[in-house]
């Protein structure tokens, strides 16, 4: 395989890993950056989901203790079983929905116009949701989640599928508008992440598995091995992160990268779908 098309491969799994829970919008910034490496065909576009699968290992390596816990204690232990139908009860959401309209958003929402609009609207629900008045957290940690506010986050995270939202941040900001705290919300975000990605990666494999064979191996194994290094990076600084700090800047940077997004389109830079 040429070795220039294993280096797209290895950049696109670093921007992958670096925003995936980040929120910024993974999608956004690999269409961004697929159109500027001329990585954008259909192959591409099931790359960029399938390497998700990357990041999520990152997140299963940092909060493998917990993860252990939970599967050897679901026979016995209600926190564990508790956890664990919180998860899935905040994944089935956007595991129905994703399913009935996953071809009416690969055609329609995939361009210059949605990405942005949604990166400027996400900035300015942040500033809003970090700027109020807010009383306290009414839950401090996952643990202290219903199945009710499971499914409420669930409910949420379906705003991530529109290119430029941002999963994560769907997930965290609608969390804390929810009541949760900022690290409930956060850490949820990244529970609900993995069944969400690997079944997303797998749906999209199988949807397009025509157009892939044994030769895109190398491809797709070197966006998963920097999407899963520069992931656990990531998440590793989030989680500090977070102790001090509020998502405001990130608010910015999302309003400054979607007015990049309609200037590339505007002046014909870079060709985005659509």
């Amino acid at each position: 395989m040429d070795n220039l098309l294993l280096i797209k491969a290895a950049v696109m799994g670093i921007v992958e890993g670096l925003t995936e829970f980040l929120p910024v919008s993974s999608t956004g910034h690999l269409i961004l950056a697929g159109s500027l490496l001329n990585f954008a065909d259909e192959k591409s576009k099931v790359f960029d989901i399938a390497i998700q699968t990357g990041a999520i290992f990152a997140v299963i390596l940092v909060y493998w203790q917990r993860i252990r816990e939970t599967v050897t204690g679901l026979g016995t232990e209600i926190k564990a079983q508790r956890f664990a139908l919180n998860v899935l009860v905040g994944f089935l959401p956007a595991a129905v929905l994703g399913v009935l309209v996953y071809k009416t958003i690969k055609e329609h929402l995939f361009n210059a116009g949605v990405v942005a609009g949604a990166f400027i609207v996400g900035a300015f629900v942040i500033l809003l949701v970090e700027r109020r008045k807010s009383p306290q957290a009414r839950i401090e940690t996952v643990d202290d989640m219903t199945v009710l506010d499971a499914f409420k986050v669930g409910l949420v995270q379906c705003l991530g599928m529109i290119p430029g939202t941002s999963r994560s941040g769907a997930t965290i900001i609608g969390g804390m508008l929810l009541g949760l705290s900022r690290k409930a919300a956060t850490e949820f975000s990244f529970y609900l992440a993995i069944p969400t990605l690997i079944g997303a990666g797998v749906y999209s494999l199988y949807k397009a598995r025509a157009l892939l064979s044994v030769a895109d191996l190398p491809l797709f194994g070197v966006g998963l091995l920097f999407s899963f290094i520069s992931a656990w990076i990531c998440v590793r600084w989030l989680l500090r992160y977070i102790a001090t700090h509020s998502f405001v800047p990130f608010a910015y940077y999302r309003i400054v990268f979607g007015v990049l997004v309609l200037l590339t389109s505007y002046m014909g830079w870079i060709t985005w779908a659509g």
